[in-house]
């Protein structure tokens, strides 16, 4: 039976938001590591655990690093050696994006990285708000076969891309998904959707748990983020994507 709501996917960061988004009634993971770096490539436990302890559809980023999306050969060994590890262990999709130093897609490797992961999904994710040109970029991914692009309308977040985010979704018709992320939540999705009609959002759903610790050294930090530091952890929040789910349904 078809959904009458936009799919949502959810960006988790550790195998507990996994389970929290599933039980929360989300469609679909995004698995990531490293919030503060945009999200890197996680573990391979990481990946294991949550495809045997979920049955939820399972999407891994697959970014080497943090920073920019132009990658060196053994940059690119790497993604294909982790491309070839999720398609191994079974998961759904992958994750990725390469530019070019002057911003375009980089065709060559989306062609080499596609033979390589088939059958899984191969979705373009946020390199696409780098781009030079987005339209450019936009019939370049179409025709290379990716299923889908993560945007937020090249700004940063999706409510001040939007009017872009809009002519992608008339200019894609069907051919890929737009999916719209970052600074998606249950106050703003609402009235998003009204203003796309996306087939799909993305979101973290985030919240910041205290740590168990009773005692932390305060001469060590290893994290200056103002809420995300050695005193926090990252977790999915399971009310807030209810939610999200409950203003699109």
């Amino acid at each position: 039976m078809e959904l009458s709501r936009p799919k949502i996917e959810i960006c988790c960061f550790n195998v507990q938001s996994v389970l929290i988004a599933e039980k929360a009634g989300a469609d679909r993971v995004e698995l990531c590591a490293n919030y503060l770096e945009g999200g890197t490539t996680p573990s391979f436990a990481t990946i294991k655990l949550a495809k045997e302890r979920s049955n939820i559809a399972i999407h891994v980023i697959v970014r080497p690093r943090g920073g920019d999306f132009y990658y060196s050969d053994v940059e690119f060994d790497v993604v294909k050696q982790d491309v070839m590890m999720c398609k191994e262990m079974g998961i759904d999709g992958v994750v990725l994006g390469f530019l070019t130093p002057d911003g375009h897609v980089d065709i060559q490797k989306c062609i080499e990285i596609s033979e390589l992961a088939s059958p899984m999904s191969i979705n373009f994710h946020r390199a696409f708000d780098k781009v030079h040109d987005p339209f450019i970029a936009l019939e370049d991914i179409i025709n290379l076969g990716f299923g889908r692009i993560l945007s937020s309308g090249l700004k940063p977040k999706v409510t001040q891309g939007i009017d872009i985010l809009k002519e992608l979704l008339d200019k894609a018709n069907d051919q890929i998904i737009i999916m719209p992320g970052s600074g998606i939540n249950a106050n703003n999705i609402a009235s998003i959707h009204k203003k796309l009609n996306a087939q799909e959002y993305h979101l973290t759903a985030k919240r910041f748990i205290s740590s168990k610790m009773q005692f932390n050294n305060p001469e060590v930090q290893f994290s200056d983020h103002p809420e995300l530091n050695d005193n926090s952890i990252i977790e999915a929040d399971l009310v807030e994507i209810q939610k999200v789910i409950s203003a699109l349904s």
